[in-house]
């Protein structure tokens, strides 16, 4: 095992989820208010991101995502794109209000990085390169740190389909046995082992909808996967 997939908000990025929704819409309403009303705006992002998550064809995320919202609206697409693009570096930084460092998330990232592995952020393709290039510093990280961030722009399927996680192994050239997912999410993420990917689930910041047992191969809290990195041997 040579390379560590790291979801993003949750797991890199602590935060009030109800909170950052919130935030998010309401900016969004108000930086789109001459176009839309909000409520109408967000029944429209929820119903498009909808189908980004289940979409299946080869289309990116992105292109799925305005195909879908521009059947829901009787105006150019091209004028809410471009406003969407400039949100994301406007009202959509007023979410870091529900956002929060951890110091042994941080640590686990240098100490592997030190230690030779390859560092790769697979977040749900659900946002923009730049929303969340803005997360990732967010979190007190460096962008450089990973060789490879999943965004709407580039890949083609969301979690939990196992499509985007073939998708990540194909753009790498890894085999699953040469990746561990870690994440906060018991179906998005933990879904990574049907591949044969080595899986670790965070337990603070757990999303877990069902009751079934979290089906993964280790679990522990920050602190618990910080000494498991410890352990890790080294590559370089």
């Amino acid at each position: 095992m040579n390379t560590i997939l790291f979801d993003l908000d949750g797991t890199l990025l602590p935060m009030d989820t109800d909170e950052f929704t919130k935030i998010y819409f309401t900016e969004m309403a108000i930086y789109l208010a001459d176009l839309i009303d909000g409520k109408t705006l967000a029944k429209n992002v929820w119903a498009s991101t909808e189908a980004m998550v289940r979409n299946l064809d080869l289309k990116t995320n992105e292109e799925v995502f305005m195909e879908d919202f521009a059947t829901r609206i009787d105006a150019d697409i091209d004028i809410y794109k471009e406003r969407f693009y400039s949100f994301y570096d406007t009202g959509f930084l007023n979410a870091k209000k529900a956002v929060y460092e951890n110091d042994y998330i941080q640590k686990s990232v240098a100490l592997l990085k030190e230690k030779g592995y390859e560092l790769v952020i697979a977040t749900n393709p659900l946002f923009p390169l730049k929303a969340i290039l803005h997360r990732i510093r967010w979190a007190g990280l460096n962008a450089s740190d990973f060789i490879y961030i999943s965004s709407y722009e580039k890949n083609h399927y969301c979690k939990p389909q196992i499509k985007f996680y073939e998708e990540i192994l194909n753009d790498l050239g890894k085999k699953a046995t040469d990746c561990m997912m870690v994440g906060n999410d018991v179906e998005e993420d933990m879904v990574a082992g049907k591949l044969g990917i080595e899986t670790y689930l965070i337990t603070d910041n757990l999303l877990q909808r069902s009751e079934d047992e979290a089906n993964s191969d280790h679990k522990g809290t920050y602190e618990d996967f910080y000494k498991f990195a410890e352990n890790l041997p080294k590559l370089v």
